[in-house]
């Protein structure tokens, strides 16, 4: 069992930066790949990120690629996401997943076993 909460939320004008951060719990943390998705209002959760269990291979949705940074620190259980010149349309809530299964490149949400309740991101234009 794995429990996640996110932090870092918040509200930030277009053009500014956010880093998200998603800490486990439990000692299996290094077992699992995490992920990244976001939901906004009307709209179905989608794919942002994902990092393998060992931090050796990242994975990025084409709406975020080159302005968006996973990484994690095992030895803290955490999970992060840095993201740079928002905009608008990045506006959502995010939330972070966990994986047991250790394919580079699963992005569906039932590929997902364990979630946080979400923080929230709001980019004004």
């Amino acid at each position: 069992q794995v429990q996640l909460v996110e932090s870092g939320g918040g509200l930030v004008q277009a053009g500014g930066s956010l880093r998200l951060s998603c800490a486990a719990s439990g000692r299996t943390f290094t077992r699992y790949a995490m992920g990244w998705f976001r939901q906004a209002p009307g709209k179905e959760r989608e794919f942002v990120a994902r990092i393998s269990y060992s931090n050796g291979t990242t994975y990025y949705a084409d709406s975020v690629k080159g302005r968006s940074t996973i990484s994690r620190d095992n030895t803290k259980n955490t999970v992060y996401l840095q993201m740079n010149s928002l905009k608008p349309e990045d506006t959502a809530v995010y939330y972070c997943a966990a994986d047991r299964v250790m394919l580079w490149n699963r992005r569906g949400v039932n590929d997902y076993n364990y979630w946080g309740q979400g923080t929230q991101v709001t980019v004004s234009s």
